[in-house]
């Protein structure tokens, strides 16, 4: 029976994350791009001075542009950008690379777009802390023009977030990378490791049971202080965790630098085939964009809609403002760190081709030990550990925000069942490196990918009020977002 439950699931998964949303959310972004006449390009200039720039700080809100940037950061910036790469190109092949690329750069105007949204439609609650998110941007926008469907739309998007940060992406798939990731450098540094026989679940080594507790402990003292805490904390811990990995990721590219154009050549031809055999191009060219659009949606979560509720609680007099910020993350997930990976793992591919059957985790580690031969692996490990560890540490904490924002609109502002969500939270982190059961890790995939479609579906309905924005901001009228009704167009009254 739990073999057919398993079999429907992946079916549905299958479906889910198969071809049809894919081309949804490409789709998506490209006519946005149009929309906006690639506002991603033409103000990727304006929005990296913006990050830093206190000009932005002026509005209403409860975070600085850039704490709110660190807090979406912190549940993108994941395992994805270490083991999703590896996952991507030992699938699709070094072709994938150039379609997460390119997945990356049309995404950056629909994270522009959902963020922007979420500002111009969020609440300030009677306490003083700000709500917002795709499910305010269903009820209140499209809702303006259609109220039931509008509402329909909210509610699935808050039913999955809730879903999606307790039943995996959140806690057990983080978890069980950090662990992994520990105990994998603790056998490299000290050989066999003491098992610990725990009941009803089975043995474990001790670096998982010690591991899994202290990640638990830690997690409770973060996430019960609230978004103030966790934005602080992600406002130290995404930077550092950013540069120590691209700053190792660039000298392993820097000591390879004679093989870089041979990857990138590698990765444009693997792209579209060309070294297919004969007949087989259009097919490995399909394989290496599935695998390399679906990873990099997964990896920077550009239609989603989770950063969207980071954003919201940013201090911003205009929309925009947040909007042109926040699609930076996708920039900083994707180009700058995937890349990274990405290339360091095609390069160690042309130098030993056999690593080629090995996958996620174990792919990136010996690219890195191919790239870097005279480092001791233990300290490459080492390396990868930490950036791993800190990475979906930082997860763990985005998307628990993410879940109780999701939680607070269901209940209608009722702050008791996201009190006792985080208590279930932590007991999830606890739990999750002794989770085992695959329907658990498929359900959080199915839920993941239906996020985005409420999501989506309220960014194509409401483009014209995102185009009406974009445009007051960048010529210089400034109607700034409270005080103006874009559905009606006109000015609300005092």
């Amino acid at each position: 029976m739990f073999a057919k439950i398993n079999s429907i699931l992946e079916a549905i998964d299958g479906f889910v994350w198969g071809l049809p949303l894919i081309i949804l959310i490409l789709v998506t972004g490209i006519f946005l791009t149009i929309r906006l006449k690639g506002v991603q390009f033409k103000q990727l200039k304006f929005a990296l001075k913006s990050i830093f720039s206190k000009n932005t700080d002026g509005g209403d809100g409860e975070l600085s542009s850039f704490k709110a940037l660190c807090t979406a950061l912190s549940a993108t910036v994941g395992t994805g950008n270490i083991v999703g790469v590896a996952t991507a190109i030992a699938l699709g092949g070094p072709g994938a690379l150039f379609w997460m690329w390119l997945a990356a750069l049309l995404g950056m105007a629909t994270k522009y777009a959902e963020c922007l949204l979420a500002i111009h439609y969020r609440e300030e609650k009677a306490d003083g802390h700000i709500l917002g998110g795709p499910f305010y941007t269903c009820e209140k926008g499209v809702g303006a023009k259609f109220p039931v469907f509008g509402k329909l739309l909210a509610v699935l998007f808050a039913i999955f977030g809730t879903m999606v940060g307790l039943f995996g992406i959140g806690t057990f798939s983080q978890v069980n990378s950090i662990t992994n990731g520990i105990q994998t450098f603790a056998k490299t540094a000290c050989g066999e490791l003491q098992l610990v026989n725990i009941p009803l679940l089975g043995s474990y080594s001790v670096v998982v049971v010690v591991s899994s507790i202290i990640l638990a402990v830690f997690v409770a003292l973060v996430i019960i202080g609230g978004l103030k805490r966790i934005s602080t904390v992600a406002g130290v811990i995404v930077p550092v965790m950013a540069v120590i990995y691209v700053v190792f990721a660039v000298f392993a590219l820097a000591c390879n630098v004679s093989h870089i154009l041979d990857a990138i050549e590698a990765v444009f031809q693997g792209a579209f085939g060309f070294k297919a055999a004969t007949g087989g191009a259009v097919g490995a060219m399909i394989v290496a964009m599935q695998k390399g659009i679906a990873r990099g949606i997964f990896s920077n979560e550009a239609g989603l809609g989770s950063a969207p509720i980071a954003a919201s609680a940013a201090k911003v007099d205009h929309a925009v403002q947040q909007g042109i910020i926040s699609m930076t993350g996708t920039f900083f997930d994707t180009i700058v760190i995937c890349s990274m990976t990405g290339l360091s793992i095609v390069i160690g591919l042309l130098i030993k081709p056999e690593i080629a059957n090995l996958t996620g985790f174990e792919l990136t580690n010996s690219a890195f030990q191919v790239l870097l031969p005279r480092v001791p692996p233990v300290v490459i490990s080492f390396v990868l550990m930490i950036s791993l560890v800190l990475f979906a540490f930082t997860t763990i904490l985005g998307w628990d925000y993410y879940s109780e924002r999701c939680i607070e609109y269901l209940s209608n502002g009722n702050m008791t069942p996201v009190k006792i969500y985080r208590w279930l939270y932590i007991v999830a982190v606890f739990a999750g490196p002794y989770m085992t059961v695959s329907a658990v890790w498929t359900i959080a995939d199915i839920v993941n990918g239906l996020m985005a479609i409420p999501n989506i579906i309220s960014l194509l309905i409401l483009n014209g009020v995102i185009v009406k924005l974009t445009k007051d901001f960048f010529s210089g009228k400034r109607i700034y977002t409270i005080g103006y009704d874009f559905n009606n167009d006109k000015v609300l009254a005092d």
